[in-house]
Parts: C-alpha cells; sequence; structure tokens
C-alpha cells in the first residue's frame, strides 16, 4: 500500500476524492460486470457493488455500470494497464490503470513523472519489491473483539491478521480476497479500506523535505486523473502526516 497513516487520515483522504472514487468505482463495476451480471453469481462483482456503496455511489450509477460490463448499454471498453517506476527520494511507485485509451494513459502517466521528479520504468523494475495481496483494513473500536475477529477473518481463508495502532489490517491471496472479505462483511464488520493491493517487502523513504512534497504532489496528481485506479508505493513514512 505504502501509504502509512492513521484511520482518521484515511477517511479524510476518501471523502476529499468522493467524486473522483465514484468514477473510478463505477469502471471496477462495469470490468467485474463482464463476467457476469448477477452479483449472487459472480464474487468479484458483489465486492465491487458493496464498496462503491460504502462510498454511497447512487444505485442508478451502480446499474448503470453493470449494464455497460454485460453489454446492455453501450460505452467505453476498458483495458487494465500497469506501470512501474520510481519517485522522488527513490521511492518505488505502481501505477495501476483502468483505460479506454492506451495512448492517452500512458502519455499521462509518463508526464507526470517527469514533470514532479519521477522517472517511468519499465515492467518488472520494482515490482519484485512488492508480493500482491489482498488488504481488508478495518478500524479498532471497543466493540471489537481481536481474537474473534482474527478467527473469522483465518477461518474464511485469510493469510494473516496485524494489530495496528487504530485498525486491524487482514492479508489474503489475491484469489482469497472475495471469499474473505464476504465472510467478514456478512459478519457485520466494516472496512475502512479494502482492495487487492501491492504490499512492499522492502521499504524506502525520502529523507529531503523537498523531495517528500515532490513525491506527495506526483501521487496526488496520479490518483486524480480517472484513468488512475491505484496508485501503490514502497514509502515508509506518511506523507499526509500533519
Amino acid at each position: 500500500m505504502g501509504r502509512h497513516g492513521t484511520i482518521a487520515g484515511r477517511k479524510a483522504a476518501q471523502d476529499s476524492k468522493r467524486a473522483a472514487m465514484f468514477t473510478k468505482y463505477a469502471k471496477a463495476i462495469t470490468v467485474a460486470a463482464k463476467d457476469g451480471g448477477d452479483p449472487e453469481y459472480n464474487a468479484g462483482l458483489r465486492v465491487a457493488i458493496e464498496k462503491a456503496k460504502a462510498i454511497s455511489m447512487p444505485n442508478d450509477n451502480i446499474q448503470r455500470a453493470i449494464k455497460k460490463g454485460t453489454g446492455e448499454l453501450g460505452g467505453a471498453s476498458y483495458e487494465e494497464l500497469s506501470f512501474e517506476g520510481y519517485g522522488p527520494g527513490g521511492v518505488a511507485i505502481i501505477v495501476d490503470c483502468l483505460t479506454d485509451n492506451n495512448n492517452r494513459s500512458t502519455s499521462f502517466v509518463r508526464s507526470t513523472f517527469d514533470k514532479h521528479g519521477g522517472n517511468l520504468g519499465t515492467p518488472g523494475c520494482v515490482s519484485y519489491m512488492f508480493a500482491r495481496k489482498g488488504v481488508l483494513i478495518i478500524e479498532k473500536t471497543d466493540e471489537i473483539d481481536e481474537d474473534a475477529l482474527m478467527e473469522a477473518a483465518l477461518e474464511a481463508g485469510a493469510d494473516d491478521m496485524v494489530t495496528e495502532e487504530d485498525s486491524f489490517t487482514v492479508y489474503t491471496e489475491p484469489s482469497a480476497y472475495a471469499d474473505v472479505y464476504q465472510a467478514l462483511a456478512g459478519a457485520g464488520y466494516e472496512f475502512v479500506e479494502s482492495d487487492i493491493e501491492f504490499v512492499p517487502s522492502m521499504e524506502s523513504a525520502p529523507t529531503e523535505e523537498h523531495d517528500i512534497k515532490k513525491l506527495r504532489k506526483l501521487i496526488d496528481v496520479l490518483e486524480d486523473n480517472d484513468d488512475v485506479q491505484k496508485v501503490h508505493t514502497n514509502c515508509g513514512i506518511d506523507l499526509y502526516e500533519e
């Protein structure tokens, strides 16, 4: 994930980018619906819909995205793209895109790296520093029993759970992510964030303040683009700590 931070910080970031998240989640629903428009028989679609509802996406938007994916409505056909490179301070970055125009997305990502002190590399140049994992973050509250949560997660197929200062982070293999999500959601747990992420196996952190500012700007510009679904880094510090 690469963005260390508090639950409050995560929620604030989500709220500030809610409109952009609607667009990104609609794309994710459209792509998932290609495997079938009935969420009861399509776990990936079911998870995408639940995540969209968690940020209060209107049901009309959700249904329209599903119909685009199943072909009932005309619309763009999205392709997955991934870019790898280094940001200021030597931080490794992976950018996941869903796009209907490869040239547009490639040009945007390349120019954004160039403008903000990064260096776009070739496929595989940084991905070896990450492992693909399902990541589910649950806010720590007095009502949640840590042992019960861990037991439920492991029974559903999770690999591990890590207790943070203000949260619990459940890790899964990508293939088990939907099952674990459904099991924990069905048990009443709510997620602050959940997705299949590139989790860094080694971290890097800028030491110069100007590099931290440039890295923050680079990530923000990438995340604000509608084609960009997710930005993963191995940054070992909270870039958004006040």
